[in-house]
C-alpha cells in the first residue's frame, strides 16, 4: 500500500465535491437542452400539405378590420407572410397590389401578416407600396408557425373549401398569382 494519510472520512468527502468546472457543465446542459425543448415546442410546425386544409386565424388588420379566414369559406384567399426588412417581399409588393386590385371583389381575398416586423415598421412599408388588401402585424407570430413559415416572403393561395392549392416560397410574380388565381375563380 502506498502511504495515504488521510483517513477514510478524508477521502469520501474529497470524492463528493464537485469542481467549479463540473458545476457549470451541468448548468450549461440544463440551458442547451431548455432551448432546444423551447425551440421544439415553439418552432413552426409543417406547412400544410396542399389539397389539405389550412389553418384558421383571427387577426386585427392594422386599419382595424377583422382578418379572420373562416368567414371567408367560399372565396379564394391568398395569405402572403411579409416582413418590412425583407428584400425580396419590397420585390413582390406591387404585384400582390397590382393582382388584389384586378381581383378583390371577385371572390378573390387578399391578407397579409408581418412576420417578425414592428407594426410602425410595417405600416410603412403598406404605406411605401400603397397595398390596400388587409394585413396585421401578429407579435407572437402564432399564425406563421400554424402555417410552417420559415423566412419571408412565404405565400399561401386557399381555395373557397379552405384547403391549400399553392404554396410559394419566396417572392411570387403576378403571372405567377394570375395563373394560380383564375381557375379558382368563380366563373
Amino acid at each position: 500500500r502506498g502511504m495515504d494519510s488521510s483517513g477514510p472520512h478524508e477521502r469520501a468527502s474529497s470524492r463528493q465535491r464537485l469542481s467549479p468546472a463540473w458545476i457549470a457543465a451541468g448548468v450549461i446542459a440544463i440551458v442547451v437542452l431548455s432551448l432546444l425543448a423551447y425551440a421544439l415546442v415553439s418552432g413552426p410546425t409543417a406547412p400544410p400539405q396542399l389539397g389539405s386544409p389550412v389553418p384558421d386565424f383571427q387577426l386585427t388588420a392594422l386599419d382595424g378590420s377583422t382578418m379572420d379566414l373562416a368567414s371567408h369559406r367560399g372565396d379564394v384567399v391568398v395569405v402572403n407572410f411579409f416582413a418590412s426588412w425583407c428584400a425580396p417581399c419590397r420585390q413582390e409588393a406591387g404585384d400582390l397590389e397590382q393582382v388584389w386590385r384586378e381581383m378583390g371583389g371577385r371572390g378573390v381575398q387578399f391578407y397579409g401578416i408581418a412576420y417578425k416586423d414592428a407594426a410602425s415598421k410595417a405600416q410603412a412599408f403598406l404605406d411605401e407600396f400603397g397595398v390596400s388588401y388587409p394585413s396585421a402585424v401578429e407579435p407572437g407570430n402564432q399564425a406563421a408557425r400554424a402555417y410552417g413559415v420559415t423566412g419571408v416572403p412565404e405565400t399561401f393561395i386557399v381555395d373557397a373549401d379552405g384547403n391549400l392549392v399553392r404554396h410559394f416560397v419566396g417572392p411570387v410574380n403576378r403571372a405567377e398569382l394570375v395563373r394560380e388565381l383564375t381557375p379558382l375563380m368563380s366563373p
